[in-house]
């Protein structure tokens, strides 16, 4: 069973709503004896103040004592103490203001109120539910100002007796839905021994596992007594309630998914992929500098910057046609041109620049197919052929109306790869962590090189899994199991 407090300095903080059994002052929760039972507790800290040393920072300290799972976290309420943080968590958000804040030349500040990621209003929910993400704080007030552009000026944490009717009734619904999504339904009568969650998203159109290998990594899961539950992007405030994340949709930096692995690193969960790998993974021009200084073989490549016609004209001389160009974090073959003269190659950079500051180049390597070696723990997993699409030069063709067709496959024993590419695919993989990846590599030639490393590489039902079968997710599941016994043992590399 999960049990939640819910936490108020005075008692009258909560006269305005219904008695609860949730409901304890500070100090009685600060004299609470320890139980001793392996009860999941979640705290919420609704105390006037977060002041260091004061009532409500210690409710907060002595809940982490306790493993008790609290919001505000004391981490949070130490970086919204420490307003340089502002700059480096919400930047991005300030360039969106100016099309939903008031725009009356005599405004020049204006707030939000902020319940558990929810405001009234419309316009900055999505807004208010990132600023939450960044600093999880059952209220907060937004403060914004006007200059020449609107900005956020402050994030301050409120308390409930500052609340008028209004702003009491939104709380209390807030309060409500945060509640009700914390725990999930009623365990099933058997006790697991480790909780994973599992990050997917059931819209997406090419995720990294369809439903058939979602489906079996849960069973593997069961197995070897993990309970491996499904969540999506909305399930960002109940990450901590589990002891691992698991992340099976496509991976960026600039969204929800490196969020999610952020927070759960630092809650200290068993995290894959884990932050430093989307890092190094997502972002082609980090990984081609990696490779090179390493001096691991790569098709040759060029940095382009953009307004630098000079060394745009200069390209086909150092790679020759035909020259393929990305975008530094495409994926499933999105971003990705392939030019055969200059004119083409001067209206594809161009395309791509609209996207991004710098795009890498590369000499087109033609091959029937590519390898994928699929490694985890630093050892070799699986082994698949990926061949182009029918009449297209990559395996993933994206048709003009938003379809992708692929082209076959062929699944085989590790051992039945070439070892060479195989010992490629674990140099190229040590250079980026020891979690799971896949490595794309051709064989053109004589030549041996890597294309790139895959953090959150595809495993579906029917592909990755035609030669391992079931024991594809019960040796991922084993690894993850093996690396929970380790933190709880204490056991550190």
């Amino acid at each position: 069973m999960s049990r939640l407090v819910i936490v108020v300095e005075k008692a009258s903080d909560w006269s305005s709503y219904h008695p609860s059994e949730n409901v304890m002052a500070a100090s009685d929760y600060l004299r609470e004896p320890l139980s001793g039972d392996e009860e999941r507790t979640q705290v919420i800290n609704l105390c006037r103040s977060y002041k260091y040393l004061g009532t409500g920072y210690y409710v907060s300290l002595l809940a982490e004592a306790r493993g008790h799972k609290v919001i505000p976290s004391v981490r949070t309420i130490n970086d919204l103490r420490r307003r340089s943080l502002y700059g480096l968590d919400i930047e991005d958000l300030n360039q969106k203001l100016s099309r939903f804040l008031p725009d009356s030349r005599d405004t020049t500040d204006f707030g939000l109120q902020v319940y558990f990621g929810e405001t009234s209003y419309g316009p900055l929910q999505d807004l208010a539910r990132q600023v939450f993400e960044t600093f999880p704080c059952p209220i907060l007030r937004i403060e914004f100002e006007r200059e020449r552009e609107w900005r956020i000026s402050a994030i301050k944490p409120t308390g409930l007796h500052t609340l008028n009717d209004p702003q009491e009734d939104a709380f209390a619904d807030a309060l409500d839905r945060f509640s009700k999504k914390l725990w999930r339904k009623p365990r099933a009568r058997r006790k697991y021994r480790y909780d994973i969650a599992m990050l997917h998203d059931p819209a997406e159109a090419m995720p990294p596992s369809n439903k058939r290998a979602l489906k079996s990594f849960i069973e593997a899961g069961k197995g070897l007594g993990i309970e491996v539950d499904p969540i999506t992007r909305n399930d960002y405030s109940r990450l901590a309630e589990y002891d691992g994340l698991f992340i099976r949709e496509t991976t960026a930096l600039d969204n929800h998914t490196y969020r999610f692995a952020n927070k759960a690193e630092k809650e200290g969960m068993v995290v894959m992929d884990d932050p430093t790998s989307i890092l190094r993974c997502t972002n082609k021009i980090y990984l081609h500098d990696l490779l090179r200084a390493r001096k691991l073989p790569t098709p040759k490549s060029e940095i382009l910057f953009r307004d630098d016609a000079k060394r745009l004209a200069e390209l086909p001389a150092l790679l020759g046609f035909p020259i393929v160009l990305k975008i530094p974090d495409g994926s499933f073959s999105r971003g990705i041109v392939k030019v055969e003269n200059a004119e083409e190659l001067k209206k594809g950079a161009e395309d791509l620049f609209q996207h991004t500051a710098l795009v890498i180049a590369q000499e087109y390597l033609y091959t029937e197919f590519d390898w994928r070696i699929g490694v985890l723990n630093k050892e070799p997993l699986y082994a698949c052929q990926y061949f182009m699409s029918r009449g297209h030069w990559q395996i993933y063709n994206h048709g003009a109306r938003g379809t992708a067709k692929s082209g076959g496959f062929k699944t085989l024993p590790v051992r039945e790869a070439p070892p060479e590419i195989v010992r490629l695919a674990l140099k190229a993989t040590a250079l980026i962590g020891d979690g799971l990846y896949g490595v794309d590599l051709k064989q053109a030639g004589s030549r041996n090189v890597v294309i790139e490393v895959n953090d959150n590489p595809s495993i579906d039902a029917g592909v990755e899994d035609e030669y391992l079968g079931e024991d594809l997710y019960r040796r991922i599941m084993e690894e993850f199991l093996r690396r929970l016994e380790r933190k709880r043992l204490g056991i550190t590399d």
